[in-house]
């Protein structure tokens, strides 16, 4: 049971209206149905502070004090990714609005909806104390962000607040969904609200719209070419993680015996078991997805990734023969300042739509043209040879794949909730069967925010009966890890398991590429990318912030033992940690640059 509204219980005052326009905002968050709000402090939004413990009583929202910006921003992220629901991050001025920089980024690219909220000021200058409030004070704190967020404001009066943050939440949800941005005014925070001054409107006369569906001639298109093809293959990208969606996209594949191809670096979208789902997901179309790509005479694309890139690997065998339709409404998002919007994919027929939207209207019309009857035979598409966990020593040295395997015997009967996957995943070895089994990565590719994002998936699923397991890297884990005392403080449950190589292993393989493309040394690609000498006791650390820990964990034979222990701690409602020595390595191919072009690296 969801215990988080015991901890930080204010002493109740007798605040039953709102007297100070910091007010408006707090109560504009409640009516917005923000249940949490994760923060880093800061004396720039004091007043909305007080607000949100002694005017709503720290409570719808509730408060979760993080150790900084860039947490707080995670959290809010992961905690998007289970449901879209939106949460709240609050960021301190302009400084505490730089750290939370990265996060917002990621969250941008990952196009997760977050409503952060900031402060500057005071805006009126004989309000600012000396120094502190003169360098805490920015014209346009926006423009540190507006490149990648979906909108963002400055409002002026208790009356803007409203209609800033019912625009907001409208903006930060609707697709292609992203963070948005409120800053406040630190002196018009503190201002006495007059009487009469604001009516907050009825705020569910502010709905969001429908998502887009696509055209009817879309439609009929789409389904005329799947109904006249041999080979067809799904694409599903991002997509929603409602149980009602997961099923319609697992029909509508085996109406049209489509075979699906799937990824790492988005939530899972179709099981990965299915005997239609073609190889293994990674971040990368798998060499047995790319030869059903180039078999196939009908490329149906669900809002995928990278769509150009992933495609770019088979431009030498002249690219894929098939016609491709691809669905997405991420244009809506695409701007000259970031290259998110990545190549330009081919598209003979374009789809600008709702990914699931147009899922569900591609069912309907192959319904009819099937009459229910399916095209699937029963046979499975291209699938890896099933792997086996190698004969090893009990005292034999970690490689990174026997994570996968350690964690499947400990599990017993636990559903798992897989919050991030590090590099050196063995997805060949591991299925997703729920669409809550995998949450996909941070989006934008910056280290730290696997930490904070495990928590907020902890957070989002605190009444489930999943178990959230975060496996980290370490270089990813030690830019993030002091949010572990955010879940501490709050019991949030959530396995943190180090895959440990104890170096930023992704560099070094770049290293070798430059060193072999140019002749020298590979030997020396270590330097500069070690973290050892000494190494970093994870466990200490994680203990350190009051989170119980085990490690570190070196034998082959001590893993199983380990996660069972860490799986119980977090079912029971504790966070837990477990440091996991593994050698240098990767269970699949990364893809590197060589001579500007991309190519496959080494791995292990």
């Amino acid at each position: 049971m969801n215990q988080i509204s015991k901890f930080d219980r204010p002493v109740a005052g007798d605040n039953k209206q709102m007297e100070w326009v910091s007010d408006v905002a707090a109560e504009m968050l409640r009516k917005l149905g923000i249940k949490y709000v994760s923060l880093n402090p800061g004396a720039s939004y004091r007043g909305f502070h007080d607000s949100l413990v002694n005017y709503l009583g720290n409570q719808d929202p509730q408060m979760l004090l993080c150790l900084h910006e860039d947490h707080a921003v995670a959290i809010a992220h992961g905690y998007s990714k289970v449901g879209d629901e939106m949460m709240g991050a609050i960021l301190h001025s302009n400084v505490g609005l730089m750290h939370g920089l990265m996060g917002i980024f990621n969250a941008w690219c990952d196009r997760a909806p977050i409503m952060v909220m900031g402060a500057t000021g005071p805006v009126d200058a004989p309000l600012r104390r000396p120094w502190i409030d003169w360098i805490h004070t920015a014209k346009d704190q926006g423009a540190l962000l507006r490149d990648y967020n979906k909108y963002d404001d400055e409002p002026r009066s208790a009356e803007a607040i409203v209609e800033t943050m019912l625009r907001a939440n409208i903006m930060a949800q609707q697709a292609p969904k992203g963070p948005v941005y409120v800053c406040l005014d630190a002196g018009l925070q503190e201002t006495p609200l007059k009487e009469g001054e604001v009516t907050i409107p009825d705020v569910s006369r502010f709905q969001l719209a429908d998502p887009p569906p696509a055209s009817d001639d879309a439609v009929a298109a789409t389904a005329d070419l799947i109904e006249g093809a041999k080979n067809v293959v799904f694409m599903y990208g991002r997509m929603s993680a409602k149980r009602e969606d997961w099923d319609r996209r697992m029909k509508l594949a085996e109406l049209c015996g489509a075979g699906v191809i799937t990824d790492l670096k988005n939530r899972v979208a179709f099981p990965t078991n299915h005997d239609l789902h073609i190889g293994a997901p990674s971040n990368w179309v798998s060499p047995l997805g790319q030869e059903e790509l180039m078999a196939a005479d009908a490329v149906i694309v669900f809002d995928w990734v990278d769509l150009a890139g992933s495609l770019k690997p088979l431009a030498p065998r002249g690219g894929v023969p098939g016609k491709i339709v691809n669905c997405t409404v991420d244009s809506y998002a695409h701007n000259g300042w970031s290259a998110d919007h990545f190549g330009l994919a081919p598209a003979d027929i374009p789809v600008l739509a709702d990914a699931d939207v147009f899922a569900a209207q591609l069912l309907d019309a192959m319904e009819q043209k099937l009459g229910g009857k399916s095209r699937w035979d029963g046979s499975a598409k291209a699938k890896p040879e099933a792997p086996e966990q190698a004969e090893k020593a009990a005292d034999a040295k970690i490689a990174p794949r026997d994570i996968a395997f350690a964690l499947k015997e400990a599990k017993g009967d636990l559903d798992l909730t897989l919050t991030r996957v590090p590099l050196g995943w063995a997805s060949d070895a591991w299925h997703f069967e729920h669409p809550l089994d995998y949450m996909g990565n941070d989006g934008g590719g910056g280290l730290g925010c696997g930490p904070g994002s495990a928590i907020g998936v902890g957070l989002a699923l605190i009444d489930d009966d999943r178990v959230p397991v975060a496996i980290l890297g370490d270089g990813d884990f030690m830019q993030g890890g002091s949010a572990l005392w955010t879940a501490a403080h709050y019991k949030i449950p959530v396995l943190f398991i180090i895959s440990n190589n104890r170096s930023n292993f992704n560099d070094e393989v770049h290293q070798e590429a430059m060193a072999t493309q140019r002749g020298r040394p590979v030997e020396n690609r270590w330097i500069g990318q070690r973290i050892d000498e000494p190494a970093l006791d994870l466990a200490g650390y994680a203990r350190a912030q009051g989170v119980q820990a085990d490690g570190p964990i070196e034998k082959v034979g001590d893993l199983v033992a380990a996660f069972e222990k860490g799986l119980a701690a977090v079912a029971g409602g504790e966070p837990y940690l477990i440091d996991v020595r593994v050698q240098p390595g990767y269970s699949s191919p990364m893809v590197t640059r060589a001579s500007g072009e991309a190519s496959t690296g080494t791995a292990s």
